[in-house]
């Protein structure tokens, strides 16, 4: 189960690691360098709207993914996947910018982003349910929660790349070539991943299958239609909260706050590090109380500090700033330590990979995709203080506790749903 679990969380880490590096690069530079005949604020706009491009691909990449996962296997979708993003994101950092080719620099960039959310919509399912369907019962979502440490490190490792060549060059040498820089070490960083990846046995529950679906997908709307768009809506907050903490709270600190991007970067990612080592504890906590219990106190406390939070990051003052992120992040991870082992649970097995894809990054559509142009444009519009932007999280709180609220415990259960088992309920 370590040598497992590790390798999922290092996979993961490096895909993550890939999607999280054009968001600090949306943020910090792409506006100015593909968008050059817009105002600032709308060429961070415009950068932010292909940063959604992904989330919305994200989606179809757990539909195609999913396809694969549930009729040949989990194993096959963490190579492709992992081959897919990191091709792409290397891509990125070779496309030219607007002064060279005009307006095919932000379509190539466009296109580009839309094939890494494809590869990383396939990405979770995998790495989570290999995981998943390999671990004891009483400890399923301390092994599930090993990927979801993956993007913690993958966000690390993509903003302290930037963050030691923010330090090491000028603003112009940064925006004329080294931004690039961690694009390409996408690649290396592929090459390590397939290795990992290369010895890992396929999940035992998908052999159990005598008789796979067809069409995961048309099995998945016709039965279980309610459960994604549960999931999807339960999700949202997850992704809406740690977006507007690592990629809006970037762009809104250094643009309109004066605050400079080292300073910024460094309390996001300090943040960021007691996410990731909280996550194996509230995993714990998810198997001895429950998957649900955590969810619904995780969107409580997101709805109460979306306002606190907005507040401290509007001071300009680093501790502040990282102490309205880090409550934000603990909120998240209150939750998203447990959907690992959960979404698995919910999900029958012969269209459990399809299903817990599909619900999952469904949730990136309706909260990552938005929350950076949502906020960006709420902020425009504000004082000091974005109560909006606090206002719309929230929101989106409050609508993924009501959906939370409808969806069954898994927890306990001595194993994962029976193979003959089609229903989509939870295991009470």
């Amino acid at each position: 189960m370590l040598r497992l679990a590790t390798a999922s969380l290092a996979g993961t880490a490096i895909e993550f690691y890939d999607f999280f590096v054009y968001g600090t690069a949306a943020a910090l530079v792409l506006g100015p360098l593909f968008f050059p005949t817009f105002s600032p604020s709308a060429g961070t706009l415009a950068a932010f709207a292909t940063f959604g491009v992904g989330f919305v691909a994200r989606p179809l990449g757990a539909v195609l993914f999913g396809h694969v996962g549930d009729r040949h296997g989990r194993r096959p979708v963490l190579v492709v996947s992992l081959l897919l993003t990191g091709a792409s994101t290397v891509a990125v950092g070779c496309v030219p910018t607007y002064d060279a080719i005009g307006v095919a620099a932000p379509l190539l960039l466009l296109v580009l982003r839309f094939l890494q959310g494809l590869g990383l919509g396939g990405e979770w399912g995998g790495a989570v349910l290999l995981t998943a369907e390999h671990a004891p019962a009483g400890r399923r979502a301390l092994w599930s929660s090993f990927p979801q440490v993956g993007p913690a490190v993958g966000f690390l490792l993509a903003n302290g790349a930037v963050l030691a060549l923010s330090a090491a060059l000028t603003d112009a040498q940064f925006a004329r070539w080294g931004w690039r820089v961690p694009f390409w070490a996408a690649g290396a960083l592929a090459l390590l991943g397939l290795w990992l990846r290369s010895s890992l046995p396929e999940s035992p529950r998908f052999l159990e299958i005598d008789d796979h679906a067809r069409v995961p997908l048309a099995e998945l709307l016709r039965d279980h239609w309610r459960l994604v768009l549960l999931t999807g809506g339960a999700l949202a907050v997850g992704y809406a909260v740690f977006y507007a903490v690592t990629t809006w709270s970037l762009a809104y600190a250094t643009e309109r706050l004066g605050v400079s991007r080292t300073v910024m970067l460094t309390c996001v990612m300090a943040a960021v590090v007691v996410k990731g080592a909280l996550t194996p504890v509230m995993a714990l906590l998810g198997d001895r109380h429950g998957r649900r219990p955590l969810c619904l106190a995780g969107c409580a406390a997101a709805a109460l500090w979306m306002f606190p939070m907005v507040a401290l990051l509007s001071t300009g003052e680093p501790l502040p700033m990282f102490l309205g992120s880090l409550g934000a992040l603990i909120a998240f991870v209150t939750m998203f330590a447990v959907v690992a082992a959960y979404l698995p649970e919910l999900y029958a097995p012969r269209v459990r990979c399809t299903g817990a894809s599909v619900g999952y990054n469904l949730g990136g559509v309706l909260g990552g995709a938005l929350t950076p142009l949502v906020a960006t444009a709420l902020a425009e519009h504000s004082g000091r203080v974005p109560w909006g932007v606090g206002a719309y999280l929230a929101g989106v709180a409050l609508l993924s506790l009501g959906c939370f609220a409808l969806l069954p415990e898994t927890r306990p259960a001595t194993a994962l749903r029976p193979v003959t088992d089609g229903a989509a309920r939870g295991s009470r």
